[in-house]
């Protein structure tokens, strides 16, 4: 692939059809919590790891609601979580993260409008993706997720960044610059746009990229 900006690589990811039979905003559970959940999880470990976890989850408590979590045990919810790694950590983190939601929001659709990048920076345990993945995905936020697989694209094109937020900011600009074009395509839902161009990019440097 040859790419000048972030707009031409896009377009050439398009024409792979790399998201067949992915969900339309290519996170599953868009808009939920378990999105949240699902973004902790992920830290170092891979996504099939999160899938079983999520999934015994839900077999043995159904939906991922921040109130359930805070009331069991941290060993159980360790228990559960145990594939994704890391999981005494990331159950204390999980637990911490669903009592200031709660303390901080109320409920979760208040959560969705009003969190912002800084108050899930500051929670122990997200750092930029994580806090960029919840924006993007749960509380449905125009902010472009980038990754591993974005970093490691886009440097073996030529392109190197000192810091994340100038490799996200790369990225959108491309993007907004040319948004004229692309509104019809993403039904003028930016957000929609950089959820797909995040899961493109994961999805052809998994499977198509060796």
């Amino acid at each position: 692939m040859e790419f000048s900006n972030s707009y031409e690589l896009l377009i050439q990811l398009r024409e792979k059809k790399l998201l067949i039979n992915k969900p339309k905003f290519w996170w599953p559970n868009y808009g939920s919590f378990e999105v949240v959940v699902g973004a902790i999880l992920t830290q170092n470990t891979k996504w099939e790891n999160v899938q079983k976890a999520l999934e015994q989850w839900r077999m043995e408590n159904g939906e991922w609601r921040m109130e359930n979590i805070i009331l069991y045990d941290i060993n159980y919810l360790a228990e559960i979580i145990k594939p994704v790694g890391f999981y005494n950590q990331k159950s204390k983190r999980l637990i911490a993260l669903s009592r200031n939601i709660l303390n901080d929001f109320g409920d979760f659709e208040n959560f969705k409008e009003n969190v912002d990048r800084e108050w899930l920076l500051s929670q122990k345990g997200i750092g930029y993706e994580t806090a960029d993945s919840i924006l993007c995905y749960a509380c449905k936020r125009e902010i472009m997720v980038v990754d591993a697989y974005t970093k490691r694209l886009l440097k073996k094109h030529g392109y190197e960044f000192e810091t994340y937020d100038d490799l996200r900011e790369w990225c959108e600009r491309g993007i907004e610059e040319n948004w004229n074009k692309l509104t019809n395509i993403y039904e003028n839902n930016l957000n929609l746009c950089y959820a797909r161009f995040h899961g493109k990019i994961v999805e052809y440097m998994k499977n198509v990229k060796r």
